[in-house]
Order: C-alpha cells, then structure tokens, then sequence
C-alpha cells in the first residue's frame, strides 16, 4: 500500500514539473516576442523625427509639408489673382498653400493665393487690392503682389508700412501682359523675377508669422458627412467642391467648370476648406463693399469628406485670425493645400452628403 502511494506522489510530482517548465518555456518565448503596439508607436515617432532631424527640411508654416529648408526660410509671396470670368483659367495658382476667395464688386471675386514652399514659372493675370485683401496680408507678414488698388487700400498699405510690388510702378520685365488675354485681365509675372526683385528692393526677407496648427499625419474629423458643398456668391457666381475619397481632397469647380491651372491644366484641389462668415456691406450700389474682418464669427471647416462647425476671433487687423471648434480648441488642420472662402452669413451654402 505504501509503495502505491508513493508511486501516485512521483507521478504527481513529474507532473507538476511538467507543467512548470511549460509555463516557464512559454514565459521565455513570450518575452521574445515584439509588442505589435509599442512597435507601431515607435515608428510612428521614428517617421516624425526623420522629418524634424532632416537638416535639409522644414515644415512649412503654410501648408505642414516638409520641404527644403531655404524654401521655408524666406518671405512669404501674397499674389492678388484677378478671377474675371476673361481672366480664366489663373496660371501658378496649382502652387499656392492657401488661397482665399473674397467677393468684390458685384457679381465678381478675386483669390488672394500665398506662396512660399513653390515658385510657378507663370503668375496671373493679376489685379488690384482692397482693404479686406491688406488685412489678409497682414496677418502673413507677406509682401504684396499686385496691380493698384481701391483709394481705401492704398492708404491701407501706405499707413501699414506694408511690403509691395506693384506692377504700375515696376517695368514690363517683372509684369507684362500676354496676348491671348485682354487687357485689364492679361497681366503676368513669375516668382523668379518677383522674388529677385524684391532682393534689389532689399525688402524684408522672411515673414514674421504664427499661423495654423497642422497634424502630424492625416487625420479624419468626427464630423457630418460632406461630398459636395456648393457655395453661391450670387446668381452669377459659385464655387463648387466635390470629395474624391481615393485621393482624400476636394477638387475645386468655379461657376460650373472645373477649376484647373492655365499652365498645364492641372486641377486644382484644396485638402482642407474653411468658410468664415463675415460681415458684409454694399456701399455705392454695389460698387463697394466693406468686410468686417476684425472681431468674431462662426464658420465651417471640411477635411476628408466632412465637416465640423468652427469658431474665429481676430483681435485686430494685424492679429492672427484663430479658428477653433466649438469646444474652444484651437482647429488643427491636415498636412496640405488650403482654401479660406470668406462669406457673408446670409449667403446660400449647400452640404451634400
């Protein structure tokens, strides 16, 4: 009987080595294993920090991509484009980071493109300031390409000190107009010539800016679903946006057409789009409008096929505008090309989904 009984122990006893061992084997292959998350975390911070320690690059502040450094390091270019159905299509406008559409005399708009990463081999047409515009350039820091402006703007830009070229006080080798447009909607330049001629100016050569927040990688917003806007500025005028999910942007319709580049018919397409409600007076029957461009609003910002209600407050004209949800959190947006459409509030604005 004693000698089952220990027979039962030492089969008992083996098993529980056994056992031991596995665990202590599993334990062993266990801890050699990677930790798929820790893994993806690391190289997520490992893709940032090449980016950030890439001594040739920087981000610009623009539109979030990296680019080389000495296309960050300098002055920021505000080119006034004329959008005069004749002055169609724009040629350079592919390149800008941010581009803003304001209305002006009625039934018209005009785009205010800012460059900085890119320099187009051909700008234009081009065409004269207002003072909503001068704000705008203000807030960049940038130097103003133009030609003339209203009686308002240009005591705006002298008042304001503000960096200029332009084209009625420089020769026909910065600006020139081209012949298969007519004249006032055929004037042209390049960013080589523009930018070389404000070095000769010796005009300041970086832009003193605190601009946008972007990610680090592409993000979507948790908001409505938004395929199509459709913005009519009046009966005569109207942008369009239409989502392609494959590529994640919006591609850019004016009054119908599809929006492309005069230089090689390139589409123009926008990764974020933000619309500022402001404001808006008609004087002169129509001949003159006042924006209040200082102060507070609502707004709507779209990114990857949706949309999200905004908030904006600009203290002063020179003061960065900041654009924020409705939480209060500053809007970060997604590495690329911006378009800033500012409306009046009463303005018919459809979001399909």
């Amino acid at each position: 009987m004693m000698k089952i009984k220990l027979r039962y122990i030492f089969i008992l006893m083996s098993i529980l080595m056994l056992l031991t061992a596995c665990k202590k084997d599993k334990q062993d292959i266990d801890a050699k294993l990677p930790v798929e998350e820790d893994l993806t975390k690391e190289e997520g911070i490992k893709k940032e920090d090449d980016k950030e320690n890439d001594i040739n690059k920087s981000k610009s502040p623009l539109s979030g991509i990296y680019v080389e450094k000495e296309k960050v390091n300098r002055r920021i270019m505000g080119v006034m484009f004329d959008n005069h159905p004749k002055a169609r299509w724009q040629a350079g406008l592919k390149d800008a980071e941010i581009v803003y559409e304001y209305a002006v005399e009625a039934p018209y708009t005009r785009y205010l493109a800012l460059f900085l990463s890119n320099d187009p081999s051909s700008i234009g047409p081009m065409r004269s300031a207002r003072p909503y515009f001068v704000t705008t350039i203000l807030e960049y820091d940038a130097l103003y390409v133009r030609c003339g402006g209203s009686t308002e703007a240009e005591a705006d830009i002298v008042k304001y000190d503000i960096d200029d070229l332009d084209a009625r006080v420089s020769g026909s080798n910065i600006f020139w107009r081209k012949k298969h447009k007519k004249s006032p909607n055929n004037l042209y330049s390049d960013m080589k010539t523009l930018r070389k001629l404000a070095d000769e100016k010796g005009l300041n050569e970086k832009s003193d800016i605190n601009m946008f927040i972007f990610n680090r990688e592409d993000k979507d917003i948790n908001g409505s679903l938004a395929n199509e806007i459709n913005i009519k500025y009046n009966s005569m005028n109207t942008t369009d946006y239409l989502y392609n999910e494959e590529e994640k942007k919006y591609y850019r319709k004016k009054d119908g057409e599809k929006h492309i580049d005069e230089i090689d018919n390139t589409p123009i397409t926008a990764k974020n789009i933000i619309i500022r409600e402001v404001e808006t007076k008609a004087l002169q029957n129509g001949k003159k409008l006042e924006m209040d461009l200082v102060g507070e609003g609502k707004g709507k910002y779209f990114t990857n096929g949706k949309t999200v209600d905004i908030n904006w407050v600009k203290n002063s004209r020179e003061e960065k505008t900041i654009y924020s949800y409705e939480n209060g959190q500053e809007l970060r947006l997604n590495p690329g090309v911006t378009f800033i459409q500012v409306v009046n509030p009463k303005m018919e604005i459809t979001i399909k989904e």
